[in-house]
């Protein structure tokens, strides 16, 4: 993006809701953060964390750098009133952009939209590299954000999937899958499941993204040979990570730090197998054989929501959508 002043464009959660971005275009986006990253061209440091005795809110703060498109940027996020229900909960997350050739800012934007779409990108990715060659059925758990978009992106990474499973309780979520799925897919549909079990034994790829007083909790022995069982939120049992033939991370590092409730009883969490951004870019293959059960665990990367922060300011730029300001005159 060429750059001659320090004016700042800001995107509001309206701007960013308007910009018009392909499904294909933000999985690429996310693939390329890897693959940078993996080549050793980005940085990814580990995050800072605040969180007051009383645990009343909780705060981080993420700096990294995209090689390939030479930005540097800065994510926040600050959550409040963690012990209130989430409808009285204030949480705000921005990424601030600046060139690293011009050395001049790019943009500041809300990063809600970004890590939206940025979770199920990576859910499909992992998908499309831990799954089955034969893998034809899918089953998503939960019908929240991340729920409501899993399937698009699953079919966007997997085609050939044939068949489409949910497990969900909420009418109004269950609806909101539904219209999301025909938005993106018109010619598709999902099944509704009521015996997750049954339904698990069935799936090639369960994308567990319920919230965290789901009951739902699919143990390591309903799933069936060659499964990919991936976890965003919540809905699988400790055993499918205890258990599984392979394991695979973003980030094993935070797999340690968040996945603490899939400790097993000594609190010890098993080895990862290998990073998905070893595996895009194409060190190792992530399965070795048909028949492996495969656990991976879905947590963020810094450089992922850089990567598409920036295609965000790209895309905005040429939509006309945000305010220049002048913050530094």
């Amino acid at each position: 993006m060429d750059r001659d002043d320090t004016t700042l464009r800001v995107l509001s959660t309206s701007d960013l809701a308007g910009l018009d971005i392909s499904l294909t275009d933000v999985v690429d986006t996310v693939e390329q953060a890897y693959r940078t990253l993996a080549a050793g061209k980005s940085d990814n440091p580990r995050k800072l964390t605040v969180k007051p005795a009383d645990g009343h809110s909780v705060s981080y703060a993420m700096l990294g750098r995209d090689g390939v498109r030479n930005v540097v940027a800065i994510k926040t996020s600050y959550k409040h009133g963690l012990a209130e229900s989430r409808e009285r909960q204030h949480y705000y997350t921005t990424l601030t952009i600046y060139d690293d050739i011009t050395g001049l800012p790019v943009a500041m934007m809300d990063c809600s939209r970004i890590g939206s779409l940025r979770t199920p990108a990576v859910s499909a990715l992992l998908a499309r590299e831990c799954a089955a060659p034969d893998a034809s059925t899918a089953l998503v758990i939960g019908t929240g954000t991340q729920g409501r978009l899993a399937l698009p992106f699953l079919l966007t990474s997997l085609p050939k999937l044939d068949r489409l499973l949910l497990s969900g309780t909420h009418p109004d979520g269950i609806a909101a899958v539904r219209a999301e799925l025909a938005r993106h897919f018109p010619d598709r549909d999902v099944e509704l499941v009521s015996d997750l079990k049954a339904a698990a034994r069935q799936a090639d790829v369960v994308v567990a993204t319920a919230g965290a007083h789901t009951p739902a909790a699919i143990e390591a022995d309903w799933l069936r040979p060659g499964a990919t069982a991936i976890l965003v939120g919540h809905g699988l049992a400790p055993s499918t990570l205890h258990r599984a033939d392979r394991v695979i991370a973003t980030s094993e590092a935070q797999m340690q730090v968040t996945g603490t409730d899939m400790a097993d009883a000594d609190g010890n969490l098993p080895a990862v197998d290998l990073e998905l951004p070893v595996i895009i870019g194409g060190v190792s293959k992530a399965r070795t054989t048909a028949e492996q059960r495969i656990f991976a665990y879905n947590s963020g990367l810094v450089v992922t929501d850089i990567t598409l922060g920036h295609r965000f300011a790209q895309l905005a730029l040429e939509q006309g959508l945000g305010t220049e300001i002048s913050l530094w005159k």
